[in-house]
This record gives C-alpha cells, structure tokens and sequence, in this order.
C-alpha cells in the first residue's frame, strides 16, 4: 500500500534501544495508533503504529497500517494508482477482501487471505494496487521493512508465499517471515525477521518460544489480550525488547483473538522516510522524488492499471530534522 497521505510527515527514525520512557509491565511499551486517511472522503482510513514519536523500529519492522474491517460499499475500498518505493520492503497481509497487485517487473498477482505479498523495492519500484471486484469487506496489515544500508539500492524483487497453519496448544499460527513453533519461511529478507499471523481460541493462553537476539511487537487486531502480564486493546502494539526467549499471549475473551506477531534484530541504522521513499539524507529523498516526477527509468512503469499515476507530494520547506524517543524519566 502507497502511503498515500496529501501532507505526509517527513521523520528522520534512528534506534535507541528498548530502555527509553513507555515500557510499563514485563518491560513492555504500548503504543497506541493514530488515525490516517488515505485521499478523498470515501477513502480509507488506517491505523497507524509505526513509526511514532516513541519509536522507530521494531527490528528492520518500520511502518506499521492496520485497515477495516471496511465494507468496500461505503469506504470506497482500495484503489492506490502506481507509485513509487525505494530503500524498503513492503509486505502485504490480508484477514478478508483481495488486493490486485501489479508492479513495474511485471508481477500480477492477487493477495488473499492467508497468502504473503512481499515486493522489494531497493533503488527504485513502483506498483498499484485495487481491492477485487469480489471483496465486500477489506481487512488486513501494510508493513514495510527497512533495507539495510548495503542492500538499500538493491534489484527490484516479487515474492508469493502462503503459509501452511500450524495448530499448536489451541492457537493456530501461519509464519510468513522468519521462523515460530517448527515452521520456517523461505521468503528472502535482508534482515533476519519474524512475521506471523495468531488466532487464539476463546480463554486460553500460548507461551511461544522466541529468538533472544530479536525484538518483538504485537500487533492487536481482535481480542482482550495480555502480552505477559501486559494488556493489550485491539489496534495497540506491544514492543518487548530482546532477550527474552519466550512470550506468552493470553485471550480473555469468549471469542478468537487475531494477532500479529512481528521480530527482528535490533537495527541500527539511521533512516529517512517521506511519503513512499526510505533513505538516508534529505537529499535522498528529493533526488527520488525528482526521478519519479521526471518518469525516469529508475521505477520502471505498471501496466494494466487503467488509470495516472500517483503525482508526488511536494516536499516540506524544511530539510528533515532528527526524531528521537523522549528521554528515560
């Protein structure tokens, strides 16, 4: 998905470590969205975890949108005209509806329930994407992944993937990235990464061994839901800091808890994010920007989308100034 807003923030994120000011219960901090429209009245709104001013990342995890569930009658669905990407890795997840991707290698693929979409978008990509003449209801995750600073100007990458469902201690668990309860993902990332999407039955609880070495986030779609001994509202994520190598996630509800599990190793880097473009200066930045604008070769084009493409916003007046989490209390 396209980050689509008219004014977009323009953020500098660096890591700080997980002992800065928010975590509260088993070291964990909460983080609580905000709401963002995505274009015109009818358009969507998301809600939005990543990043904020009290963190940047989780792992190389940098851009967290939760959606719907939204019927697609009254909401308009999703209809993002070709736009460009550099310096990251968008993954798509879906709970209900389908999006139709396309992008500029050539990729025509259809996201379903269940089913991974990850495009890499290194030096430069560009893709559209429309939710299925099918769909009623759309529901799902957009997440970016930050590429490290030798692999940012990577190749232009498409991968598909659809999980088998582990059943395990009454969850049910599909690992799209990395590894969790024996099952592994063969999709490639240039960081190591956890992703994972976990159905808790009504009124149980799952302790789930963890990488040590990773960071965690739990991402809240439905339920009433502790992460160890802290509660959880639908929409928040949770951020546990490595060293820890199990969690355990509890539903309290008499329904299904959905959640998304998110890990990775500490990422270090310095990043600079505005509108579609991750880099590492300003001047990254605009330079992308003035290559999408002069439809230069380096994002290629989409065909089969019947529509213009995206125009870029304009940049801020001010050069991009460091964001950085509160100091301890």
């Amino acid at each position: 998905m396209s980050n689509v807003e008219e004014d977009p923030r323009e953020a500098r994120c660096a890591d700080v470590g997980g002992d800065e000011a928010g975590l509260r219960g088993d070291r964990i901090q909460v983080l609580t969205p905000r709401a963002v429209p995505l274009g015109g009245p009818r358009a969507m709104t998301v809600r939005r975890t990543l990043p904020q001013l009290s963190r940047s990342f989780i792992g190389a995890w940098c851009f967290v949108d939760h959606y719907g569930p939204d019927d697609v009658a009254s909401s308009g669905g999703m209809d993002v005209a070709p736009h460009p990407h550099t310096g990251l890795q968008t993954v798509s997840w879906v709970f209900s509806g389908e999006i139709e991707h396309r992008d500029s290698l050539g990729s025509h693929a259809v996201v379903r329930p269940g089913e991974l979409n990850l495009m890499t978008g290194g030096y430069g990509i560009c893709h559209s994407e429309v939710s299925t003449p099918r769909t009623t209801i759309l529901h799902g995750v957009q997440l970016w992944v930050a590429l490290p600073e030798e692999h940012r100007d990577t190749g232009r990458d498409f991968q598909h993937y659809v999980p088998q469902p582990v059943r395990i201690r009454g969850a049910e668990l599909r690992v799209f990235l990395g590894s969790l309860a024996g099952s592994t993902s063969p999709v490639r990332t240039f960081t190591p990464l956890l992703g994972a999407e976990v159905v808790l039955d009504p009124l149980t609880h799952l302790t789930l061994a963890v990488d040590p070495d990773h960071e965690h986030g739990l991402l809240v779609d439905e339920g009433d839901v502790q992460l160890n001994d802290t509660s959880l509202r639908p929409a928040e994520l949770g951020y546990l800091p490595s060293g820890h190598r199990s969690v355990t996630l509890r539903n309290n509800s008499a329904a299904p808890a959905r959640l998304v599990l998110l890990g990775g190793t500490p990422f270090h880097e310095e990043i600079v994010m505005w509108w579609n473009f991750i880099g590492r200066s300003h001047d990254d930045i605009a330079r992308a920007r003035q290559d999408w604008e002069a439809a230069s070769d380096r994002f290629g084009s989409v065909q089969g989308y019947p529509g213009l493409r995206l125009p870029a916003p304009s940049l801020p007046n001010a050069r991009i100034r460091p964001r950085r989490n509160p100091p301890s209390a």
